[in-house]
């Protein structure tokens, strides 16, 4: 039997962890066919099947899952070898992934990653913005950014930004003086409200708080978007009320095109946290894109 190479074992533990060739060749850069030839190499060098594969899963054998349980930590180690001795170098290099809102990437873009990029040369920035909430370990993400009552309460969190963060109900003033502004979140069905689709597909209904009264409204209207900033700009042409976060809405708002409505129903609620995975070992890149998260709010 020769002796299996690394890429092969690579390949092997991508696709064992994802149960998945097409997850595992993205995350590689290959191709699907091609990782699928590697792997096979593996299985032949072995003289074992590693994988059940079918058109539409991937399954580990015993003897698949008995090489991943021995190879998983031998490799990360190796992993932290290798970066322990670029960062003794000072050469911080690899591809760092974080999956976020796409909010929360623009925040990111707008504080972080300059000074990131400008430190670290040698890492490459993946950022995904997408509206799902995902699976950071299954969708082969470092890291993750959303609100803090989204975050999975088995990783580790780390701030983003402000403390907390408000939704606000947000009106043209020329739409309000046509309708009067409602008072409580039940005077929303005189209104027309600029609904928001979720990524499931669901209608999101307005959720409102106020001394302990929690209020959840499938408000009414005509049009519907799945997207914060055009919610905000059909707001202010004067199409409805729409509900969004704060900081979508806060240039409009100071320049007099938005008003507040509901206010004293829109409490604060915690703020956006980079989380990630606190049972692997952390990646070079992604330790540093923390201390520098903790350097800026510090």
């Amino acid at each position: 039997m020769s002796k299996p190479t690394f890429a092969e074992l690579r390949a092997f533990m991508a696709v064992a962890e994802h149960r998945s060739f097409r997850r595992a060749a993205d995350l590689l850069g290959l191709s699907r066919s091609s990782l699928s030839h590697t792997v096979r190499g593996l299985e032949q060098r072995l003289d074992t099947r590693l994988l059940h594969r079918t058109t539409r899963s991937v399954a580990l054998t015993e003897s698949g899952e008995r090489l991943l349980r021995r190879l998983q930590p031998l490799l990360n180690e190796l992993d932290t070898l290798l970066e322990d001795v670029a960062d003794a170098q000072g050469r911080t290099t690899g591809t760092l992934r974080i999956n976020g809102s796409e909010g929360a990437i623009r925040l990111l873009l707008q504080s972080v990653v300059p000074a990131f990029l400008a430190r670290y040369p040698g890492v490459e920035l993946d950022l995904v913005a997408e509206g799902r909430l995902v699976d950071i370990v299954e969708q082969g993400f470092d890291a993750g950014v959303r609100l803090g009552e989204a975050v999975p309460l088995d990783m580790v969190a780390v701030r983003v930004g402000p403390a907390s963060l408000r939704f606000l109900a947000v009106a043209a003033p020329g739409y309000l003086s046509g309708c009067p502004a409602p008072q409580v979140p039940d005077e929303l069905a005189l209104h027309q409200c600029i609904r928001q689709r979720l990524p499931s597909g669901k209608l999101y209904r307005w959720e409102f708080h106020k001394q302990g009264q929690e209020v959840a409204v499938d408000v009414r209207g005509s049009l519907t978007l799945d997207n914060s900033q055009l919610m905000v700009e059909a707001a202010a042409d004067g199409l409805g009320i729409a509900y969004v976060p704060e900081p979508y809405a806060r240039a409009l708002l100071d320049e007099g095109r938005l008003v507040a409505v509901l206010e004293d129903w829109c409490p604060p609620i915690p703020g956006l946290f980079l989380y990630f995975p606190g049972n692997r070992q952390v990646p070079a890149g992604l330790r540093a894109f923390v201390d520098l998260l903790r350097e800026t709010a510090g």
